[in-house]
């Protein structure tokens, strides 16, 4: 059949142009524009074989073989297939397993089928020389493509090199025009919305009136032995931060996909230390060196916060009128979403934050519930809160040693979550005709 095919091992592929321009085969250092990486690859095979393309395959690594944001975006791509291996780390390096043999199997198949007259292979792998070489026997010409080395050298196997019927060379200029470091920024790499700091996020100042109100409960719950209800009934958080602030709340009780896991209500010592806090106490006076910074306080994500062991646990009667996105949406919109999530939400914990954000204010009827959770600063509702983590699960946020979502993508995206509640009730309450 007068076609060609690419296959592409996105590890060699990704990694050398990781090499190219930032110096170092991680992949994390770049950025991608898939849509144009994959129209590249397509013409660029078109014209060198002088063939119509017949399709795309994609092979790479995922963490037990579950598609990551950019394969769910590449396998609905027209004439694209994604074939996915292990991912596994050992010694602190991740390598694909799988990955190969795949590639190897699908070569062979194409050339013994004669699916096409021309393959084209994106790779540097020499354990596919069998395959290149059954290729070739069964009348298939093969072409090989490598991406341009750092040092100018070869990064290919040199006897997948000697045996391929064409050779090309992916310059910088044509890696460019998909891929760049992520700190230069560019149009396949938009400047990221602003985004929480960490340590702004774990040592939010209270207002001033917040830090009396504090240290008059503090100073009551001590006398009573109340120190955790103190907490519990949230009289340390004080009044919300401007429309502005990105603080988001810490994790606190069982939370979303992360529920029975081993998350715990109450703080470490390391988080307590950085606050200057004692377990379960209030903040300790500042020494005469410390810097003359507000006090800080925990912020909580759900409603549990600390609970004493025992206490029943129920819904607060403020936030059960709430209702759920899922609740909120219909099955076209569910439809629609899935839709968009595959195609233009990168992942990015605080825009999977911002989206989840979005979709629920957009769709509430009633504009007081807005109000309502606005006014839960920085406490998310539970249910909410658990709703937000299995969606942001979704995208492949999840620790794959324990199921839990990471510490610091949590912060992000409830971060994210609060930000565009924050915009949305800006808009609600701005001035007609702004």
């Amino acid at each position: 059949m007068d076609r060609c095919v690419v296959l592409v091992d996105a590890g060699y592929l990704l990694g050398a142009a990781a090499s190219l321009l930032a110096g170092e085969p991680t992949r994390s250092r770049i950025t991608v524009d898939h849509t144009a990486l994959i129209q590249g690859l397509r013409q660029r095979a078109e014209a060198d074989t002088e063939q119509r393309l017949l399709r795309i395959y994609w092979f790479d690594g995922a963490p037990d073989r579950v598609p990551q944001p950019e394969h769910r975006r590449l396998r609905v791509m027209p004439r694209v297939t994604v074939r996915l291996g292990a991912l596994t780390r050992s010694d602190g390096r991740w390598a694909q397993k799988g990955v190969d043999a795949a590639m190897h199997a699908e070569l062979t198949e194409l050339a013994r089928n004669r699916a096409c007259s021309d393959i084209v292979l994106v790779t540097g792998d020499g354990d596919l020389l069998p395959g290149l070489m059954s290729a070739k026997e069964h009348g298939v010409a093969v072409h090989l493509w490598a991406v341009q080395a750092a040092d100018g050298d070869y990064n290919q196997s040199e006897d997948l090199v000697a045996e391929a019927d064409e050779r090309r060379v992916l310059d910088r200029a044509w890696i460019t025009r998909a891929v760049r470091l992520k700190e230069l920024g560019g149009p396949c790499a938009p400047p990221p919305a602003p985004r929480p700091e960490i340590a702004a996020i774990l040592s939010a100042p209270l207002p001033e009136s917040a830090v009396a109100a504090a240290a008059a409960a503090a100073a009551a719950a001590g006398q009573d032995g109340g120190e955790r209800n103190h907490n519990r009934n949230g009289s340390n958080v004080g009044a919300r931060p401007a429309a502005s602030s990105e603080g988001t709340a810490r994790d606190g009780g069982e939370q979303g996909p992360t529920a029975g896991k081993g998350l715990s209500a109450v703080p470490t010592p390391k988080d307590l230390a950085g606050l200057g806090r004692g377990p379960g106490g209030p903040a300790a006076p500042a020494s005469p060196a410390a810097s003359p910074t507000p006090n800080a306080t925990l912020r909580w994500s759900s409603d549990k916060g600390w609970i004493e062991r025992g206490a029943p646990v129920g819904e607060p009667p403020e936030t059960a009128s709430l209702p759920t996105l899922a609740q909120l949406t219909s099955a076209e919109q569910r439809w629609a979403d899935r839709e968009e999530d595959i195609t233009a939400v990168s992942g990015d914990p605080f825009e999977v934050g911002q989206v989840f954000a979005r979709r629920w204010t957009d769709r509430l009827s009633d504009t007081s519930h807005l109000q309502q959770i606005s006014t839960e600063y920085p406490r998310i509702p539970h249910r909410i809160d658990g709703e937000l983590l299995r969606y942001a699960a979704r995208f492949g946020l999840l620790a794959h040693k324990d199921d839990q979502i990471d510490e610091h993508d949590r912060y992000a995206i409830r971060a994210g979550f609060w930000r565009e509640v924050d915009l949305r009730t800006a808009a609600e309450h701005a001035p007609a005709g702004d």
